[in-house]
């Protein structure tokens, strides 16, 4: 046969080697411990065994019902982005030193996963204007939770605001988290399609910890961070950016407009959608917060020989100090995904990250100007950046159906999360065409008027 087999079972003479040198009979020996009445007493319910070339073929032929942007032009965000990944970025990745490295503990045989973990902060300190970052969490969304925790630690406070214009899927693990700690989250309004900062003014108070903005925000909007800095300000809160850090290669870096902590998602450098996860998140503070930042930071060295070197500077996790102690429990980073937007951002370099971000406003901008040009209201007031809201006269799932006949995948239906039925989020990357996007809106346009 010419299939590999890439799992070798255990023979039979296998299995009777091993009772034999437990001194036991049969492998039922091994159980006698466990209650007979909490045993599975029959089969599983599962299918019978088959050839590893049958089961391949079996799951090539289920993955093929999938519609992803390999075939379909994408126009859905909302948090995950079909971007330009450079090809060195998984041949990299996929090297056996950096693909099985997890937690460099013994950095005298860690050194170049140390590094890479330097040069990934350094890139992100760089992007968001802050002094020190951290090497990576799961993603964004539980980022800007351990940011809220941070805040209400540091300051003693008991709540937090955050702006309904961050990511509803953040909102929601935030208010999951702060359950532990014990303070309060509120959320602030919009106006039109930013942070209404009357409302804001009126929420914040002296037990307010910190005030967390997203920017863009979830609609693609760029909030006005300054102004709010000075809001936050006004009652002594830390204040807290989500902020896309490719969107960054244009955008003034929070870090230069006043944020104490900037937090975000590297999704869109280098990781692929892979149908939503894993991602990683980035963690940056300025320097006073240095000692409070969950999970580790990789620093630079000299060893007795006066050579470069990369150590684990801290680690404030419950692995490493008491848990009573522990900063956060849930602080593993994401080091191959860390890798993988250090390797990309490497690649395409200041110009070419820039050149990219370019990419997404313009095409982004024709599109929206496009969509007017044809009598649909754009929501947004704020310039934007590669996402905006359209208004439709119809349902968003009618239209993103006959979008996915056409071989369109549309954009996302914000009905559930913001109560507007007939409005659709729809992102515009460097990857989309000026033929697709002239195809939806004619697809669009005919869905919408016949």
């Amino acid at each position: 046969m010419t299939t590999t087999y890439r799992y070798l079972p255990d023979t039979k003479q296998d299995q009777e080697e091993m009772l034999d040198f437990l001194n036991i009979s049969s492998v039922d020996e091994l159980f006698e411990d466990i209650p007979p009445d909490i045993r599975l007493d029959s089969a599983l319910n599962i299918p019978d065994a088959v050839p590893e070339s049958l089961l391949v073929k079996k799951m090539h032929q289920l993955a093929s019902k999938n519609k992803d942007a390999n075939q379909y032009p994408t126009f859905l965000g909302a948090g995950t982005y079909d971007h330009y990944i450079p090809s060195v970025v998984n041949h990299m990745i996929s090297r056996s030193e950096f693909y099985t490295a997890y937690t460099p503990y013994q950095p005298e045989i860690s050194q170049g996963e140390l590094q890479a973990i330097f040069e990934f902060q350094t890139m992100v300190c760089e992007l968001t204007g802050m002094d020190v970052a951290n090497s990576s969490m799961y993603d964004g969304f539980t980022a800007l939770a351990e940011a809220a925790s941070l805040a209400a630690a540091s300051t003693r406070r008991s709540k937090v605001l955050v702006s309904k214009g961050v990511h509803p899927e953040s909102r929601a693990i935030l208010h999951t988290v702060a359950a532990g700690p014990g303070y309060a989250v509120e959320e602030v309004d919009l106006t039109a399609d930013c942070t209404d900062l009357e409302k804001l003014q009126e929420q914040i108070d002296k037990e307010t910890a910190a005030v967390i903005v997203q920017y863009p925000n979830f609609f693609g909007s760029i909030e006005d961070l300054a102004e709010i800095k000075k809001i936050a300000d006004t009652k002594g809160a830390l204040f807290i950016v989500s902020a896309n850090p490719l969107s960054l290669a244009l955008l003034q870096a929070p870090g230069k407009l006043g944020a104490d902590i900037v937090i975000g998602d590297m999704q869109s450098l280098g990781i692929p959608m892979a149908f939503g996860g894993p991602h990683c998140g980035y963690f940056a503070v300025s320097k006073k917060f240095m000692r409070k930042v969950p999970g580790r930071i990789v620093g630079q060295t000299i060893d007795e020989q006066g050579k470069r070197g990369f150590v684990l500077t801290l680690q404030a996790r419950e692995q490493h100090i008491r848990r009573d102690k522990a900063l956060s429990n849930i602080c593993s980073n994401q080091a191959l995904n860390a890798l993988a937007s250090a390797i990309c951002m490497s690649a395409l370099g200041k110009q070419g990250i820039r050149h990219m971000a370019q990419l997404n406003v313009e095409k982004a901008d024709y599109m929206a100007k496009r969509l007017q040009e044809k009598g649909f209201i754009i929501i947004n007031q704020a310039p934007f950046f590669n996402e905006f809201v359209v208004e439709l006269p119809c349902s968003v799932k009618e239209v993103n159906d006959k979008l996915l006949a056409e071989g369109i995948i549309g954009g996302f239906d914000l009905g559930s999360d913001y109560g507007c039925d007939h409005h659709m989020l729809i992102a515009v990357t460097e990857q989309r065409t000026k033929e697709e996007i002239d195809q939806f809106i004619d697809v669009l346009e005919a869905s919408v008027h016949g």
